[in-house]
């Protein structure tokens, strides 16, 4: 890595990002999922890339090309990387736009920097973690602290193994009668995975299960859309995109029938044509 292609935070962690397309084009800055890498937008940052726009993605602290550091693997850390990176590259207008943990990463940011900074024009939220995936007496339809627990178990036990199930199961649908597999994607995402740090991992299952960032979307108030498959079987879709675009400002919502947790990959024509259209209204 050159110098050209990473930053160091204040706190001394490197992170690693693509940087492509005109510079004076509208950015559009990509913030991946768990535990996944930038390269997870490769279907993303190709078409938009083509359509004349600036694309950046990052790898967040821990996971693929950045920093194995040990600490920092939390919402507050990931917010504050990403705004690293945009005022690094001095982005303006900028829509950002995040899947799963990364919509997590998405809302803190333009929450906390992206908005009081007027670097954010748009915001998008996919498959996304927010407002809160665990269960508590606040929110009792969320997912039981005991499946989370059996990640962090899965995790420890066989990083691996765990990593090759997530992908060959419920991340893309792959386990649902009549799925179209494909053992490339299955093989992507684990590399992406085995790229990163088993302890980024281990305490990012943390950070995007019991982190309520029902306060930052209130304080968005830049046009938002909300995407999500109705078969997410990572991040259930009732207790997710139905609840974030109820407690946005310009919020607008696009529920996908069938569609995986991973859609932008094995959907990627029918995202990138809604995200085309998002961007340009």
């Amino acid at each position: 890595m050159g110098a050209s292609d990473s930053i160091t935070t204040k706190d001394g962690v490197t992170i690693f990002y693509k940087d492509w397309g005109p510079k004076n084009a509208q950015p559009l800055a990509f913030h991946h999922g768990w535990p996944l890498s930038a390269d997870d937008w490769d279907a993303q940052m190709l078409f938009f890339v083509a359509q004349g726009f600036r694309v950046i993605a990052h790898d967040r602290r821990g996971h693929g090309r950045s920093t194995q550091v040990g600490d920092g693997h939390d919402m507050d850390h990931y917010a504050a990387d990403a705004s690293a990176v945009a005022e690094h590259l001095n982005l303006k207008n900028a829509i950002h736009i995040g899947h799963s943990t990364g919509g997590g990463e998405v809302a803190r940011y333009v929450a906390k920097y992206g908005e009081p900074q007027r670097r954010v024009a748009k915001a998008v939220l996919i498959s996304s973690v927010p407002p809160l995936m665990l269960k508590t007496s606040n929110n009792p339809e969320g997912t039981p602290i005991e499946v989370f627990d059996g990640f962090r178990n899965a995790l420890a036990a066989s990083r691996s193994q765990f990593f090759l199930d997530v992908a060959s199961g419920p991340f893309y649908g792959f386990n649902r009668a009549g799925a179209k597999v494909s053992q490339g994607v299955i093989r992507n995402w684990w590399r992406q995975g085995m790229m990163g740090s088993a302890k980024a991992h281990y305490d990012g299952i943390k950070a995007f299960s019991e982190t309520d960032q029902t306060e930052d979307l209130k304080a968005i108030g830049v046009p938002t859309l909300v995407m999500q498959g109705d078969d997410d079987q990572i991040v259930p879709y009732k207790d997710a995109s139905l609840l974030q675009v109820k407690l946005l400002k310009k919020g607008t919502l696009k529920i996908y029938p069938g569609y995986p947790h991973g859609m932008c990959t094995t959907q990627a024509e029918t995202i990138n044509a809604d995200l085309l259209a998002f961007i340009k209204s």
